[in-house]
């Protein structure tokens, strides 16, 4: 059974950064697509970031492209996004998801809250 335990989440200010980790098991999770959702109150869940299994190929939001940067540490089983220049348009709750080949992501964290303030 696949676990992601996200973690990083918190209160920043505009302009501040974050970095948010997602512990991943069992190990073969390192050859699944993973990814960065978020859910912002009262909104549907939409993708921030996804990294393939193979060649890391990476691809973004256009909302967080040049600010959010996603990598995996795979001696870790660790996702990581890395959120710089935060706006409050960002606060969301933030969750880590994982899937086998193209299809849906079928595996999700519990979610961690992010909040820019102003």
């Amino acid at each position: 059974q696949v676990q992601l335990v996200e973690s990083g989440g918190g209160q920043v200010q505009v302009g501040g950064s974050l970095r948010l980790s997602c512990v991943y098991s069992p190990r073969k999770v390192n050859t699944y697509g993973m990814a960065w959702h978020r859910q912002a109150s009262g909104k549907e869940r939409e993708l921030v970031a996804a990294i393939a299994p193979s060649d890391a190929a990476t691809r973004y939001a256009d909302s967080v492209k040049g600010r959010f940067t996603i990598s995996r540490n795979y001696a870790r089983n660790t996702l990581f996004l890395q959120m710089n220049n935060l706006k409050v348009e960002d606060t969301a709750v933030y969750y880590c998801a994982a899937r086998w080949g193209s299809g849906d992501y079928g595996a999700w964290g519990q979610g961690t809250q992010v909040t820019v303030s102003s």
